[in-house]
């Protein structure tokens, strides 16, 4: 049975305030559920030696072809930080090369390299599997109100 139809609300104390309780806050759910989906990325994911941030980027560049950093930490929700350091690894990996942009020395566009492009189509092949995971522990009605609330959330 899931956290949300196990915990009851608290009860108001005599001032009427509702006490603060953590398992009951959107917060720390969203923190359980992204922890449980994490393991089932790496369940499904494991053989392929990378992070949900590293295939998101992968998955991304497969979709789009060549594009900017800044552009793909947008698309996929990373800070520049964070997108540095995931782009910097799938370099390393021999996943993705720089090349500067035709028309504008300043910019630096990220591509797969062929390696990359192989490997990606190969996790994508089976990627749908972590969803079906994570989401198999709901009903279909359930699985569907959670998306689309997440969407309007995100």
């Amino acid at each position: 049975m899931s956290i949300a139809r196990e915990r009851k609300k608290p009860a108001a104390d005599p001032a009427g305030r509702i006490p603060y309780v953590l398992e009951a806050q959107v917060g720390f759910l969203l923190r359980c559920a992204h922890q449980s989906a994490t393991e089932d990325f790496n369940v499904v994911m494991g053989r392929f030696a990378v992070t949900p941030t590293q295939f998101a980027a992968l998955a991304k560049l497969d979709d789009l072809g060549s594009v900017s950093q800044n552009q793909l930490g947008r698309l996929t929700r990373m800070d520049p930080a964070t997108i540095s350091g995931v782009v910097g690894r799938l370099i390393a990996r021999g996943f993705v090369r720089q090349s500067p942009h035709a028309h504008d020395a300043r910019l630096v566009l990220l591509a797969l390299t062929p390696s990359g492009r192989t490997a990606v189509r190969e996790m994508k092949a089976i990627a749908a599997e972590v969803s079906r995971r994570t989401l198999g522990r709901l009903s279909a009605a359930e699985a569907d109100a959670l998306l689309i609330a997440l969407a309007k959330i995100g």
